[in-house]
């Protein structure tokens, strides 16, 4: 049995792949396959990394930063899907409501993931901090 990384440079790592696939996987989905249908229309998607980076590169890709640009993804994501399946259900585009929503799922809940992961390393690291500080 595989134990989850316990120091919090592996958990930063992880964290740090899990984002980096999901940002790869989310423009694979745009350019390869479409979400909405419409290559256009698929740009939409493009907010969540144009939040995400911003913010990594302000907090210099600390953990904390991170986990902030990674919600701030997953949001994007989440508001980029609602458009898209407006613009399905009006414009009767080629794609499904039920694909749209489950993609649309898919990729917020992996930026979600990998906030989810950054804050576990933020939180390992201060408590190694302060370990480190009564020994």
């Amino acid at each position: 049995m595989t134990r989850f990384p316990s120091s919090p440079t592996a958990r930063y790592a992880l964290a740090l792949l899990v984002s980096l696939a999901a940002t790869l996987f989310l423009l694979l989905g745009i350019g390869a396959l479409g979400i909405v249908g419409d290559g256009d229309r698929d740009a939409l998607y493009l907010a969540a990394p144009a939040v995400a980076l911003p913010v990594a590169l302000a907090t210099r890709f600390r953990p904390g930063g991170m986990v902030v640009a990674l919600a701030g993804a997953a949001i994007a994501t989440v508001v980029a899907g609602v458009v898209a399946v407006g613009l399905v259900v009006t414009d009767r585009e080629v794609a499904s409501v039920a694909d749209v929503v489950m993609l649309t799922a898919m990729y917020a809940g992996l930026f979600a993931l990998a906030a989810w992961l950054f804050r576990r390393s933020e939180r390992l690291s201060a408590s190694s901090a302060r370990e480190a500080q009564t020994s």
